[in-house]
């Protein structure tokens, strides 16, 4: 048994550091001592879930011990961690959906009553506690399930290897697998925090001839620039449901909109913006995660356009969280470039205020 800190939420939207005691692996599971947590607003979201949580989805560490079984990975070795874990062999896992698992996905398989059955590896004062998403990343150590587990086979470092396997999966994957941008496509993305950057450099190296990144900040549009985005559009606050932009966006386009526009920003009224920005047969991303009810005007469906909303941009982790290794080692996919700050995980609370209020791309808690 492990003693160690972690972030614990207090459903309220708090959190407080406490320590925790970390169990040995079972059978088909894997301690890792984790090195890094990404800060993302899910996390801050989880402040305020119906029970409390470890907190932290986002990690990166070294396995410390295996269960029966495992094989993915050995002792010492340095891994990712992914927070959609498949179990492979449920009806949408055998189609190619592993980030909608019936089973084990934490977000569309639900929790039994009292957590899921690992959960009993961590306990807070003795009572076992729920990781989020089955991992609690923002711990000194997390045990997890097997397919939760991908080997880092690349020299990176720490805070930038953590945020593979949400953030930075989920704006390229909505760029270049759920959104389909191909070679010479014009494309459009709408909020240039973590996501959006990623969804930005995801339509540079799928090879669009423009990527359009839109935002309030002249800041964040300066690293979307940096990330690979052809031109800007400084967005005005008053302009309702982007229309004005969208016209910029047509003009930039020649005349036909884009072929492809991702919304990244989760304001729930710039839920269809993506479809005014796209031509007749274009496709439009929403890629924040909205869950909120919105109101859609059916002409910016017309005509022919597709309007999707992805989980984790279609990731299957076993085969696409490794390509985003090995485009970081060929220099192509920036991630060095994210990181702004690197907090210590009593700093949680600033790191969740600079988030909160814009002053960063990525925060990220160092744990080592």
């Amino acid at each position: 048994m492990i003693t160690t800190k972690a972030a614990i939420s207090d459903t309220e939207g708090g959190f407080s550091i406490r320590e925790i005691e970390v169990g040995e692996p079972g059978p088909g599971e894997v301690l890792v001592a984790l090195k890094a947590s990404g800060v993302c607003h899910t996390d801050h979201d989880s402040l305020r879930w119906d029970r409390q949580v470890v907190v932290g989805h986002e990690g990166a560490g070294v396995v410390a011990a295996i269960g029966d079984g495992v094989t993915a990975c050995a002792v010492g070795d340095r891994v990712l961690l992914n927070w959609a874990i498949p179990c492979l062999a449920c009806p949408m896992c055998l189609r190619g959906h592993q980030n909608l698992c019936q089973r084990n996905n934490t977000v569309t398989a639900p929790a039994p009553a009292g957590g899921h059955a690992h959960d009993s590896a961590t306990r807070l004062n003795g009572v076992p506690i729920e990781r989020s998403f089955a991992l609690g990343t923002m711990s000194g150590a997390t045990v997890v399930r097997e397919a939760a587990i991908v080997p880092i086979t690349i020299d990176i470092p720490w805070a930038s290897a953590c945020v593979i396997g949400c953030g930075v999966m989920t704006g390229f994957g909505s760029a270049v697998k759920a959104g389909g941008v191909r070679p010479g496509d014009n494309t459009v993305v709408i909020g240039c925090g973590g996501v959006g950057l990623n969804a930005v450099q995801g339509c540079r190296i799928a090879g669009a001839r423009r990527v359009i990144a839109i935002d309030l900040s002249e800041t964040r549009l300066e690293l979307a620039r940096r990330f690979g985005a052809t031109h800007t559009i400084l967005a005005e606050r008053d302009d309702r449901g982007l229309l004005r932009a969208a016209a910029e966006v047509e003009r930039l386009c020649g005349g036909l909109g884009a072929d492809v526009a991702i919304e990244a920003t989760a304001v729930p009224e710039l839920g269809a913006s993506p479809l005014a920005m796209i031509r007749s047969g274009g496709t439009a991303v929403q890629a924040s995660g909205i869950e909120q009810e919105i109101s859609i005007d059916m002409n910016l469906f017309e005509w022919d356009k597709t309007y999707i909303n992805p989980l984790y941009g279609g990731c299957r982790p076993a085969i696409d969280l490794p390509v985003l290794l090995d485009l970081y080692a060929s220099g192509r996919l920036l991630l060095d470039e994210l990181i702004s700050r690197e907090y210590a995980l009593e700093d949680l609370g600033a790191a969740f205020d600079d988030m909160l209020n814009g002053r960063i791309a990525k925060g990220v808690l160092r744990l080592d």
